[in-house]
């Protein structure tokens, strides 16, 4: 947990990319305690990394994934290339309902098999962090199930896990028409119970017509509230419904999807310090073609982060610097503010001040690329150029 870092280009995301060339780089007991020229590198008795002049950044933080699940759904996809919408599909018994079932019939064991794959295609990218979402279990065993797999995934792989309760994702088949009665019944059950036995580290939910109202939305909240856990909210991807501002009125870490925010929206985000998170690839995979407000979220100087959203339905992807890229090309977010939106925003999405950025007293949690660049791990498509990572403190080739 102790070594010297030498031949490097640092990018420390503190005013905009914070680009430092011909840098070295001491961390001590997980943590980065001195960085700086080559030539001022005080004396230390530990062992030395020439990096080549590689160029090294944060590890790379995924704020918004549905990792862990049971099956796929490639055949709604088939779907909705036949003219079905994400409505349509879900309205039928598809969508997340249909993932539901795959996933409350698959044990701890087959959850934890099909997931860590998932995590292990993360971990190639550089990420060090990651936080996964519930809320495929719907009921009150499958949603600790699905808590315990994401604790367990942390443990096994070098990476830190943050965990969000998403009972309220959908309404479950058996509470079908009774929105309210599941979540007295089943969903805030089930957060009291994943809290007493240490599984939540934040609390999420889904904000639209076919999933929650914002008066329901803002019972969960309530009760995240009473357990003393941060919230964070699915907010205006198919409609508007006033979402965001909902969030920001319960001092949410963040909002995510955003396509339909509007700038009375933009500016509840601004006024609160909430995170914007940005999903191109939902936007993607669903053809949508409202994209997010980013020259308003930009212009209010609202923090923009950057997440795959990996889930089963609406963004079967893992690749964190393929997000990147389609923020950027699809929505014309600069390569700085994707890498941002990895980085430092993502850690603040979380809540999270200890890493995002490469300052001492930070978390050594580091990647190292084969790039001269920060700005090639957005214009790669899909294409990491990962070398290695360091993760608090630890070298992990």
């Amino acid at each position: 947990m102790a070594m010297i870092l030498t031949n490097v280009t640092l990018v420390t995301m503190s005013g905009g990319y914070g680009l430092f060339e011909d840098a070295a780089l001491v961390v001590e007991e997980g943590r980065i305690v001195w960085l700086g020229p080559m030539a001022g590198l005080p004396p230390r008795d530990l062992p030395v990394h020439d990096l080549g002049g590689r160029l090294v950044t944060p590890a790379l933080i995924d704020c918004h994934t549905h990792l862990v699940f049971a099956g796929n759904r490639a055949q709604e996809f088939e779907m909705r290339l036949n003219g079905a919408s994400y409505e349509d599909v879900a309205r039928a018994g598809g969508g997340i309902v249909s993932t539901v079932r795959a996933t409350r019939a698959a044990s701890e064991d087959d959850l934890f098999t099909q997931a860590l794959p998932r995590l292990d295609a993360m971990i190639a990218e550089g990420i060090g962090t990651v936080e996964i979402k519930s809320g495929y279990g719907l009921d009150l065993a499958s949603e600790l199930r699905l808590l315990r797999v994401a604790r367990r995934l942390g443990r096994t792989r070098k990476v830190a896990v943050r965990t969000t309760f998403l009972g309220a994702h959908a309404v479950p088949p058996e509470f079908a028409g009774r929105a309210d009665d599941y979540l007295t019944d089943a969903a805030l059950p089930a957060l009291r119970a994943a809290h007493a036995e240490g599984l939540v580290d934040a609390v999420d939910a889904f904000c639209e017509g076919i999933a929650f109202s914002p008066a329901q939305v803002a019972r969960v909240f309530d009760q995240a509230h009473a357990l003393g856990l941060p919230v964070k909210l699915h907010a205006e991807q198919l409609s508007n419904l006033g979402g965001a501002a909902l969030a920001a009125r319960h001092g949410a870490l963040s909002a995510d999807h955003l396509e339909y925010l509007d700038e009375d929206g933009v500016r509840a985000l601004a006024a609160a310090g909430t995170v914007a998170v940005i999903l191109p690839g939902a936007f993607y995979t669903l053809r949508e073609t409202q994209s997010p407000p980013i020259a308003l979220l930009r212009r209010h100087g609202v923090p923009m982060a950057v997440a795959t959203d990996c889930n089963p339905g609406s963004s079967p992807m893992t690749s964190l610097t393929l997000a990147m890229n389609m923020a950027c090309t699809l929505f014309r977010m600069t390569p700085q503010e994707a890498l941002l939106g990895t980085t430092a925003h993502a850690a603040r999405a979380l809540g999270l001040t200890d890493r995002g950025r490469i300052a001492a007293g930070q978390r050594a949690d580091l990647a190292i690329w084969d790039a001269t660049h920060p700005a090639e791990l957005s214009y790669r498509i899909g294409a990491t150029r990962l070398h290695s990572r360091i993760i608090g403190g630890h070298l992990d080739a």
